[in-house]
């Protein structure tokens, strides 16, 4: 087991100092419910390595996706840090291996429950916080997470807004948005444009960029939030 260790903390790129804090992070309850003596496991650490992702790929996907909205943002964190996104990524790390569960579990492959797996993962992340301190976390979550964090954000946005807002219109409306220059602020040599997407007089959304292409593109992409395109009513605006 200890060698599966030593492996994990290589795909991390991170060796604890309190080795202890790993193997507490990989213990299950259903192995200390087992132990005769007192064995610490992994709920506590659970409980902290949660908060401690939630804010650590809150802040990459802050960093990564400068034109998505807060609702886009929000969405990608979501598909990323639940039960099945984190499995994935806990398989790709193999801490299956690395569990130490109880007889029952281990009988009914508690190694490959996404349940299991993604709990164990938040735990190991709580133990890196309590190690090596957030910024710690951040490396690793950037490393493990960011690939299936840009999947996610591909998947609902792509890489071109107007784009896909375009493409979601005319498939459920057969009709284009229109985009307007609501205002233009500062100097001659730093402006700064301001635009609004237009479609059946609504307004979707608006934008803001040192050109009208990237405040098209931040209004296009707020626009991918609105109501309208998941079908629900909304009033004029």
């Amino acid at each position: 087991m200890e060698d599966n260790y030593t492996q994990l903390q290589q795909k991390l790129g991170y060796t604890f100092t309190d080795f202890n804090l790993i193997v507490q992070a990989l213990t299950h309850k259903s192995f200390s419910n087992e132990q005769p003596e007192c064995v610490a496991h992994n709920e506590r650490l659970e409980f902290l390595g949660d908060a401690v992702l939630e804010l650590a790929v809150s802040d990459l996907v802050y960093r990564l996706f400068p034109d998505i909205p807060e609702g886009g943002l929000t969405r990608i964190r979501a598909e990323v840090v639940c039960e099945k996104g984190l499995a994935e990524i806990a398989r790709g790390l193999d801490l299956g291996s690395c569990l130490r569960l109880g007889r029952g579990e281990v009988n009914n492959q508690g190694f490959n429950k996404p349940s299991l797996l993604s709990d164990a993962l938040e735990a190991l992340l709580g133990a890196v916080f309590r190690d090596g301190g957030f910024a710690t976390v951040c490396q690793i979550v950037e490393k493990s997470f960011a690939a299936a964090i840009d999947a996610s954000a591909r998947l609902r946005y792509g890489s071109d807004h107007k784009t896909c807002l375009q493409e979601r219109l005319q498939a459920h409306y057969n009709k284009l948005p229109e985009y307007r220059l609501s205002q233009i602020e500062g100097p001659e040599h730093d402006k700064v444009f301001f635009m609004e997407v237009h479609f059946n007089n609504r307004i979707l959304g608006r934008g803001r960029g040192s050109s009208k292409k990237s405040a098209e593109q931040q209004a296009a992409a707020a626009a991918l939030d609105h109501p309208l395109l998941k079908g629900v009513a909304v009033d004029d605006r």
